[in-house]
């Protein structure tokens, strides 16, 4: 399929919520809290995309590359990236640690709990993308509600989890993780009139698009919609925020006067041609 509506998979998390917004809350007292919600497609795609909702800080955890993954016998390996929708005021996100430490420390400090404090926690507001690369040890706080686009790899590492009787991963998160400061990627940019860069690395790019557009989608590889605000039609089918779409080929898009949509693409190079000047 050129143009195909991802399905929705709801996922239950300790550290989820019932009060999700609309258009996916709220959730009845009685269910489990949702962590996140999965959109799935027809293929075996490259990238995924999740809506995440946290009451309770998730684990400290790392990813590996792509290299690393493969040395283990997995597929591939994990970057994601963050576009955070909604931040209670004192809502943070671990990115890095505030210094440097060797293999031996960060053991120890996992072991003890102490990797917890030595995150660098940073403040986050709505309307802000992080891209945060494999080996990056990080932890997402309490009091958020996020878009994640990430690589389709289910590989993740604990560090520590605050106590929770989950599985913890240290010897496989030691191997993998830059045990240092997050290196600060360059900041946004406008490449065109209602088209920005977000954030880009090794394995994809993030963009947003912001209405009126009307234009003719150049996708010789497969792009991920994420409609936030407003709506649009691409070849004709309508979209609206709280959905996903897949797209690939010649596609006529089109966003309303209010719409702002995020678009993923697999690879680290910014596809200007991906829409036509």
């Amino acid at each position: 399929m050129t143009v195909e509506k991802l399905r929705p998979k709801t996922v239950e998390k300790i550290w989820g919520r019932r009060d999700l917004p609309e258009p996916f809350g709220p959730i009845p007292p009685e269910a489990e809290p949702v962590g996140e919600i999965w959109f799935e497609g027809s293929t075996d795609d490259a990238l995924l995309v999740k809506y995440l909702f946290t009451s309770e800080k998730l684990s400290v955890q790392v990813h590996p590359d792509d290299a690393a993954a493969r040395r283990r016998g997995l597929s591939g390996g994990k970057e994601e990236a963050w576009w955070v929708i909604a931040a209670e005021p004192d809502a943070r996100v671990g990115l890095g640690l505030r210094e440097a430490i060797d293999p031996q420390r960060l053991r120890s400090a996992a072991l003890d709990g102490s990797i917890e404090h030595m995150l660098d926690w940073r403040p986050v507001r709505p309307g802000e993308a992080i891209y945060s690369p494999a080996g990056t040890i990080h932890a997402i706080g309490a009091g958020l509600s996020i878009v994640e686009i990430q690589q389709n790899a289910d590989v993740t590492y604990r560090l520590f989890d605050y106590g929770r009787d989950r599985e913890l991963h240290v010897d496989e998160a030691v191997a993998v993780a830059k045990a240092a400061p997050w290196e600060e990627p360059p900041s946004p940019y406008a490449l065109a009139p209602g088209r920005e860069i977000l954030a880009h690395g090794r394995a994809f790019v993030l963009e947003r698009w912001i209405g009126p557009m009307s234009a003719r989608l150049d996708a010789a590889r497969p792009v991920w919609l994420v409609p936030l605000e407003g709506g649009g039609t691409i070849s004709g089918n309508g979209f609206v925020a709280g959905e996903v779409w897949r797209a690939e080929g010649r596609e006529e898009l089109s966003l309303g006067e209010d719409a702002v949509v995020l678009a993923a693409y697999e690879g680290g190079r910014v596809r200007q041609e991906l829409i036509p000047g």
